[in-house]
């Protein structure tokens, strides 16, 4: 699987919060085993959107979608409880 590059709000966003490690480490997992435990990867609602997210930690999460089969796209990081 491939990884479209972040746009750079996200880049941002990342840079601000010091999730850039946190953030690596949780897309390689993904990668490697999208349904890995800790990663509580879901589709999102609706689900018409086709829109996904997973775990960077706690707080955070990553929305994403499949702009091709093997291609994931980042939508968002943001702060899941705001």
């Amino acid at each position: 699987m491939r990884v479209s590059p972040l746009n750079p709000d996200s880049n941002k966003y990342l840079t601000k919060h010091g999730l850039h490690k946190k953030f690596h480490k949780q897309l390689d997992l993904f990668l490697n085993d999208p349904k890995y435990p800790s990663l509580n990867t879901e589709r999102l609602e609706p689900k018409q959107y086709k829109l996904y997210s997973f775990r960077i930690d706690r707080k955070y999460r990553v929305v994403f979608l499949f702009s091709e089969p093997d291609l994931i796209e980042v939508v968002e990081i943001n702060d899941h409880y705001q």
